[in-house]
């Protein structure tokens, strides 16, 4: 592998097999197993200064390993998404847990049973506890839509507390709307845990944190010797797609081409922007050993950021009387203004404008969109990997 800046004196697309588009994990995915498996020779271009996409983790100033892009909890119930990442790394065993500051007590989310007992008192959180176990069973997560289903006044209490105090104003603040704007399917989805494991993916086989980070293991991902990696490339200046051929360079490129950025900028937007939710990250260094109890809280009742970020806690880092937290802002997405489009915004007029640019692409042998941006859709890093893997099948097939 070869990770350089631009694109060197006398670069030709032609003498790759396969042009990717990002070198994160849809792309990064994509480039090795076709290096490995079919012997192709890789060219990966990758708009920003570094790889590993939103995954990317450095060091900072304090010396505290931080993700750059928000929180990244490593968790998948697919067997062969842990096995293909864990040829990179191995992981720690850190197991997610989230608290919500409900009026300034923290509570486990998923609500659970500690959580009924501290909103409801010892007693009745228990007597609701109980009513949970004999209509559902133990060790379940249950959607509220559910309890209000039951039509028992405890049950439907349950449910109003819940979305009331862990879901209305955390959701209104993170998708920037008013309760009646709310997709009423979306909050019957808000869930009860009805057992006492407090971590956050309770069920998820596989979970945990790459143990040097996750740009480490995307080095190694891309480390093939037929892969080269070009920083600071905006593939939209050497690479179009018209009616008939995708063009790179200005010529027609017979290669494979794996595109992991928004359709619409490929385009100019000129159908209209894809609308995004973004997020303004505010990091700050504490000279303390430890900020909070978990790695993530959630402030569902109060304040303007949605939650805090502490990355010791996470990683496992040990560094004494020093500490990096973050803050997440949400905002909307605003294109060039050195925002991130963290959130698709999934309505139906914004799925049928991802439908008319996806159109426009389809119909090309040689050009594959995937990944959380090209698929205008919201992925979890193992639901993009998987993604990743099934689209390189394909392309594996198809020059076996």
């Amino acid at each position: 592998m070869s990770i350089r800046t631009g694109l060197p004196e006398g670069f030709r697309a032609e003498d790759y097999d396969m042009v990717v588009v990002g070198a994160g994990y849809a792309g990064a995915v994509c480039a090795r197993r076709l290096a490995e498996g079919c012997g192709f020779k890789v060219c990966v271009l990758e708009r920003r200064d570094h790889i590993a996409g939103n995954a990317y983790d450095a060091y900072d100033d304090a010396g505290i390993l931080v993700h750059v892009y928000g929180p990244h909890i490593y968790h998948t119930f697919s067997e062969r998404v842990d096995q293909f990442l864990s040829r990179f790394t191995g992981w720690t065993d850190y197991q997610h847990r989230v608290l919500a500051d409900i009026h300034g007590t923290l509570m486990p989310v998923p609500f659970n049973h500690a959580s009924l007992k501290l909103a409801f008192g010892e007693e009745r959180g228990e007597e609701l506890y109980r009513k949970l176990v004999a209509a559902f069973g133990e060790n379940k997560k249950v959607p509220i839509m559910q309890l209000r289903e039951k039509n028992d006044p405890d049950l439907q209490e349950v449910a109003d507390y819940v979305y009331e105090n862990v879901f209305l104003y955390y959701t209104m603040k993170q998708w920037g709307k008013t309760p009646d704007e709310i997709d009423p399917s979306i909050t019957g989805r808000v869930p009860v845990f009805i057992g006492d494991d407090d971590r956050y993916f309770p069920a998820a086989p596989y979970q945990g944190m790459p143990e040097q980070g996750y740009t480490r293991m995307f080095e190694r991902m891309l480390d093939h010797d037929l892969i080269d990696v070009f920083l600071e490339v905006d593939a939209r200046d050497i690479l179009a797609v018209d009616d008939e051929h995708v063009t790179v360079q200005g010529r027609p490129y017979g290669g494979e081409v794996v595109y992991t950025g928004p359709l619409d900028e490929l385009f100019g937007c000129d159908l209209g922007d894809l609308p995004y939710r973004s997020l303004d990250m505010r990091f700050e260094t504490l000279d303390m050993d430890r900020f909070q109890p978990v790695g993530t809280v959630n402030y569902t009742t109060s304040e303007d950021f949605t939650r805090i970020t502490e990355f010791k806690i996470m990683t496992g880092q040990v560094k004494e009387g020093v500490t990096t937290i973050m803050r997440e802002y949400p905002q909307p997405y605003e294109r060039g203004r050195g925002m991130t489009p963290y959130y698709a915004i999934i309505e139906p007029q914004n799925e049928e404008l991802y439908r008319r640019y996806r159109d426009r692409v389809d119909h090309l042998t040689n050009f594959h969109p995937v990944g959380r941006l090209a698929e205008y859709r919201y992925y979890d890093m193992d639901g993009v990997t998987a993604s990743a893997l099934a689209l390189s099948d394909e392309l594996m097939a198809a020059h076996a």
